[in-house]
């Protein structure tokens, strides 16, 4: 982030501005709203400014810029049309260590002012970190259209109810758990449809009910992460990534998906790779039952589709064992995300009526696949985990009778921005292999639809 974002409160301190023009006067509007105390200095001012001085809603000082103005002052705009006064204010409070901003000039800003919804006592603050004002408004009128002004009445009638559901519900992780029920349930229902009264009603009724010693139930959300666009996630994996009290996730999760995670949460890497596990199988399976029967939520965050070799079976069999609640939601497989992006459809009319998925992991240096079943004709073969074994899988389909010149693919690192894709025959793609270096994962797609990819290759 170049700016943290937070929210200063300015009730009853005063801030300085800077210039009398409508900028200026913008700038002051945004200070008054949030309660603070607005002195302008400027030898002259616009109509909009004049018409707050008049209004007494703010403090003009008829004069030129002086570094005695800056006394005693929380923060100050800089808005003349005048670059060198601007950038005398700017050197004048830096120099005393007051936070300024001048309009329309990031580098000399050490902050921005967003763009903002108000939805009080819910704000939303959308920032370009001054690269682009307009953009930030495009996407604060967006979330417009998301955030009704009920929000804001939602918010107060939990404030208001805070401090009770704090004193009868002492332990962080139950009243965590009571209000996202609350915030996700009938009580929301009721005041985002203009039912305040019975929405208050219900909370009421809710927190009578709930008991401070409630035991809380764990339960595992195995979810699939996709190949690597964050975009990709389904919205109920979005919503249960920000429920999770603790993630385990592997190597085929990208950062951008982690990210989406709640931040609160605990992150537990448990990636395996060739050669190399960081925790097994077994241990995996036992550390989710663990933190599920502490009662704590668990988030089992798997790369590509849980059930498409990302051995969630295994996994989730433990838990049935052991009585313990899971959810299992699906992701975008490598196979789909990665073709989609290379631009290779794995079925098409005229090249391929049928897809096979398998996995090319090297067993004591020897794939143990029914080959006979991979070279049927007008058939889309896509092997995960191929590349160490590459030289073996090309030499075995060709021995089985796969024709050498059978188009194929590799494709790194899928839907991301390291994506790459080369395209040649089964029997030349050992050797671009060894020529380009690809790294993991990267998936192989063997038949006639590879013939696609440079038409309609588009990411």
């Amino acid at each position: 982030m170049e700016y943290l974002p937070i929210f200063v409160d300015l009730k009853g301190r005063t801030c300085l501005v800077v210039g009398g023009g409508d900028i200026a006067a913008r700038k002051s509007g945004l200070l008054l709203k949030a309660q603070a105390e607005v002195i302008v200095v400027a030898p002259k001012v616009s109509a909009t400014t004049q018409a707050l001085i008049d209004a007494g809603e703010v403090t003009w000082l008829n004069a030129e810029f002086a570094i005695d103005h800056l006394k005693d002052r929380l923060l100050v705009i800089a808005a003349t049309d005048n670059e060198a006064v601007n950038r005398d204010v700017h050197r004048q409070a830096k120099a005393q260590n007051i936070l300024v901003n001048v309009a329309d000039c990031p580098e000399l800003c050490d902050f921005i002012l967003p763009s903002i919804l108000d939805r009080s006592p819910i704000v939303v603050a959308v920032s370009s970190g001054g690269k682009s004002p307009i953009l930030a408004r495009q996407l604060r009128a967006r979330l417009e259209t998301l955030i009704p002004p009920s929000y804001g009445r939602l918010a107060d009638l939990v404030g208001r109810y805070r401090q009770a559901v704090q004193d009868k519900l002492p332990k962080l992780s139950i009243r965590r758990r009571f209000w996202e029920s609350v915030l996700q349930g009938k009580v929301a229902d009721h005041v985002l449809a203009g039912r305040d009264d019975i929405g208050e009603q219900t909370l009421e009724a809710i927190l009578n009910e709930t008991q401070a010693d409630d035991h809380q139930q764990g339960e595992v959300y195995l979810v699939g992460a996709g190949p690597g666009d964050p975009e990709l996630l389904t919205f109920k994996a979005l919503r249960l990534m920000q429920q999770a009290d603790v993630v385990f996730y592997d190597r085929l999760v990208s950062k951008e998906v982690l990210g989406l995670v709640r931040k609160e949460a605990e992150q537990v890497y448990v990636g395996k790779q060739r050669d190399w596990h960081a925790v097994r199988q077994e241990e995996i399976n036992q550390l989710l039952l663990k933190h599920a029967q502490q009662g704590k939520r668990v988030l089992r965050l798997k790369g590509g589709d849980p059930f498409i070799f990302g051995r969630g079976g295994e996994e989730i069999e433990t838990l049935a064992a052991e009585n313990i609640p899971f959810q299992v939601v699906p992701g975008i497989t490598a196979a789909s995300g990665c073709s989609s992006y290379a631009g290779i459809p794995l079925t098409h009319r005229d090249y391929s009526q049928s897809c096979t998925f398998v996995t090319g992991q090297l067993k004591e240096g020897e794939l143990d696949l029914n080959w006979q079943a991979l070279i049927q004709p007008r058939q889309t073969v896509v092997v995960y985990m191929g590349l160490a074994g590459l030289p073996v899988l090309s030499q075995q389909l060709q021995e089985h009778g796969l024709a050498a010149d059978t188009p194929a693919a590799l494709v790194q690192q899928g839907t991301t921005e390291h994506q790459k894709v080369w395209v040649s025959t089964i029997a030349k793609l050992p050797e671009i292999a060894e020529q380009e270096q690809p790294v993991a994962p990267t998936l192989v797609i063997i038949g006639d639809v590879v013939k696609l990819q440079k038409t309609l290759s588009w990411f």
